[in-house]
């Protein structure tokens, strides 16, 4: 493992065989898409700055790795990577992309959705992207700037909403996979979203016992934390 949204982590889980690979987009303030889940540094660099407060200059010279140690491998290089950067990346395998626009405000929707867009399109990847956002207008953005772009809603765990009521509105936004949080993956709620025509992945599942559950549900896709843990127990 290593830590998270950074080209370790991409590497690692291409390595490991992943199927596809989920990562959070934010912009700096100069404009600039960069992976980061975070709307601060706090956690990942112990800075206490926000991510759209900063220009991508100064984001290159954060160090986003040393504060995770696992199994005796340090990560003390690990910077930021932008989007650019990771989607070239992508440009020399075949896995599928899930890129989650990460929004604090509504204002922050179509600046974030057209700089995604254009630059999926000037790589030539957008046939294999899923965008997904939790704010589900962010995803009317994306559809409307282009159509082609396949993207699902997320589900978090507090939505105490119906089954029929998490359909319509992922239905309403044009999305064509459902991606509930695990708690939310009731078989009643699966077997809906199937019949409506949607995929549904669950997140985010490191007990390789959801492996058989998810086959028996009918779930389409697991996204975890360890790819290399789940795969051995495929």
């Amino acid at each position: 493992m290593a830590p998270e949204n950074t080209m370790a982590a991409f590497r690692a889980a291409i390595a490991a065989g992943a199927d596809a690979i989920e990562f959070d987009v934010r912009l700096t303030r100069d404009g600039i898409p960069v992976i980061i889940h975070d709307s601060t540094l706090r956690r990942t660099a112990g800075l206490a700055a926000r991510v759209a407060d900063l220009d991508w200059a100064e984001l290159q010279r954060v160090d986003v790795g040393s504060w995770f140690t696992r199994s005796g491998n340090s990560f003390p290089n690990e910077t930021i990577p932008s989007l650019e950067e990771l989607l070239t990346l992508f440009e020399s395998n075949d896995l599928l992309i899930v890129l989650e626009m990460k929004c604090e405000s509504r204002s922050e929707h179509l600046p974030l959705a057209e700089a995604c867009c254009r630059l999926l399109n000037e790589h030539s990847l957008k046939q294999r992207v899923i965008v997904e956002c939790f704010d589900l207008s962010a995803l009317t953005i994306v559809k409307d700037i282009d159509p082609e772009i396949k993207t699902a809603a997320l589900f978090e765990p507090a939505f105490s909403m119906s089954d029929q009521r998490i359909l319509d509105k992922a239905t309403e936004v044009g999305a064509s996979v459902l991606a509930p949080h695990h708690r939310l993956a009731r078989p009643s709620l699966v077997d809906k979203a199937k019949l409506a025509g949607l995929q549904v992945a669950i997140w985010t599942v490191d007990d390789p016992s959801w492996i058989a559950r998810a086959r028996s549900m009918g779930i389409d896709a697991l996204i975890t934390n360890d790819p290399a843990a789940m795969l051995a127990h495929r």
